[in-house]
């Protein structure tokens, strides 16, 4: 099966940096795109940052010019770089990544998920 582990998250200073790692790993074939999601207590989880397997990225509004998406396809990691991160960017942050699993005879395009880490902002 497949994993993705995110590591990264902790709490930081408003106007701080953190950078978020998810590393996938298990029988993987190749990795399409691969996403940072995040959920704040009583919202809705939205999109924050993703990146294709070619390298295309996009943002969420409002942290456009602040945080940056990165991949290594040599490690199955997907990084986020969050600088001056506001109050309002606390929130669970989980990585999800469409993945082509080795099946043995076959191969077949999954959605998997982390389980999340804490990103706590400070004012």
């Amino acid at each position: 099966q497949v994993q993705l582990v995110e590591s990264g998250g902790g709490l930081v200073q408003a106007g701080g940096s953190l950078r978020l790692s998810c590393a996938a790993s298990g029988r993987i074939v190749s990795i399409n795109a691969m996403n940072w999601y995040r959920q704040a207590p009583g919202k809705q989880r939205e999109l924050v940052a993703g990146i294709t397997g070619g390298g295309r990225t996009n943002y969420a509004d409002s942290v456009k010019g602040r945080f940056t998406i990165s991949r290594d396809n040599t490690k199955n990691t997907v990084y986020l770089q969050m600088n001056s991160l506001k109050p309002e960017d606390a929130a669970v942050y989980s990585c999800n990544a469409l993945i082509f699993t080795d099946q043995g005879m076959s191969r077949v395009l999954k959605n998997f998920w982390g389980q999340g880490t804490q990103v706590t902002v400070s004012s």
